[in-house]
């Protein structure tokens, strides 16, 4: 019978976890983007109307 090879496993998993980290930051900063242009194009607006 073949024996576990736990070090490999474990590094699948933080390989995962990391993968699933990065996935989270991109989402959240694509959300800071999209909010400071809805912010940026609001602020410029008004000045405008002037």
């Amino acid at each position: 019978m073949a024996k576990p090879n736990y070090s490999f496993e474990k590094r699948q998993r933080e390989i995962a976890k990391k993968k699933q980290q990065e996935e989270k930051d991109a989402r959240k900063r694509e959300e800071r983007e999209a909010a400071r242009a809805a912010s940026d194009n609001a602020a410029k607006k008004p000045a405008s109307d002037q």
